[in-house]
């Protein structure tokens, strides 16, 4: 029998059970939690909630994890579909934050409908930056060059050289962004949507949630939308980007999504996904340059 807190650090769970005030049972690992280990527990009374933990990553990262909870509260009284934050905490080795636990499945693949779903859900964050924490100027330091994540990337091959050149020529000249005025969640890929009948009931990992503009979180979907049945889509998508931030504020999204998208498997030694992003950060530009 496999025991279901395999890998779980016993400092930590004693830690929640000390938050909660309660006893609490860890029934198993869930899947997913790419960045921080995730499970499954179960709550004095019955309830069931999910705990993340992650060992420390940085002075700061209590702090960053009690922002991302004052995020979720604020957006949930605005019927922004994130669960409950039930708990946050840190022992000597990890920090980790206890949600509910909502009885549904990740989107394994993007539908027309689900889509239009989340842009409506985008559209709650609209006005409602509540941390300064700030994605929009982020991402123009990352195209002018001036955060460290993408740094080298020309040197790894030509190819990618000439893909940075080109998003490089594209957001020349840019100033950067005036003001920061929604939430944004930064992560909202598919794994990260969970639907119950084709309906989207919950938006999960929002520990890196911010300030900036909504239009980030549309750039992502475009990211994700590269597939049948949803060519249709993309043409709407785009209309709502130019429409919130407009040409040159997309540029600098579509260019920051693109990098980062291309800085990760080189950094972790996937080479055979390049040739995709490679792929799909030349289509995005055409599609945008088609729109200037």
């Amino acid at each position: 029998m496999i025991d279901p807190s395999q890998d779980l650090p016993s400092d930590v769970l004693g830690d929640v059970a000390g938050v909660v005030e309660g006893k609490v049972t860890p029934l198993g690992r869930l899947s997913g939690g790419v960045n921080a280990g995730a499970w499954r527990l179960q709550l004095a009374g019955g309830t069931h909630a999910v705990l993340k933990a992650e060992p420390w990553a940085s002075p700061h990262h209590l702090d960053d994890t009690l922002r991302a909870q004052r995020v979720a509260e604020h957006m949930r009284r605005r019927g922004y579909p994130t669960p409950a934050w039930l708990g946050v905490g840190a022992t000597a080795t990890h920090v980790w934050h206890l949600t509910d636990f909502v009885d549904a499945a990740p989107v394994t693949e993007l539908t027309p409908s689900v889509v239009e779903q989340l842009v409506e859900i985008i559209e709650l964050q609209a006005g409602q930056a509540s941390e300064a924490y700030d994605h929009w100027s982020y991402a123009w330091r990352v195209v002018t060059g001036q955060e460290p994540v993408i740094a080298g990337l020309s040197g790894c091959s030509s190819n990618v050289a000439a893909l940075v050149e080109r998003l490089e020529l594209m957001c020349a000249d840019i100033s950067p962004p005036r003001a920061a005025p929604d939430m944004v969640h930064s992560d909202l890929n598919p794994s990260n949507v969970l639907v119950r009948d084709g309906q989207v009931v919950a938006i999960v990992d929002i520990g890196n949630a911010g300030s900036g503009t909504r239009a980030t979180d549309l750039t992502t979907l475009l990211w994700h939308t590269f597939h049948d049945p949803l060519n249709g889509v993309r043409p709407q998508l785009w209309a709502r980007v130019l429409a919130v931030v407009g040409w040159e504020r997309a540029a600098v999204l579509a260019a920051t999504q693109i990098l980062l998208q291309l800085e990760w498997p080189i950094r972790l030694g996937h080479h055979d996904m390049i040739p995709g992003v490679l792929d799909r950060g030349h289509r995005i530009i055409d599609e945008l340059i088609a729109r200037r």
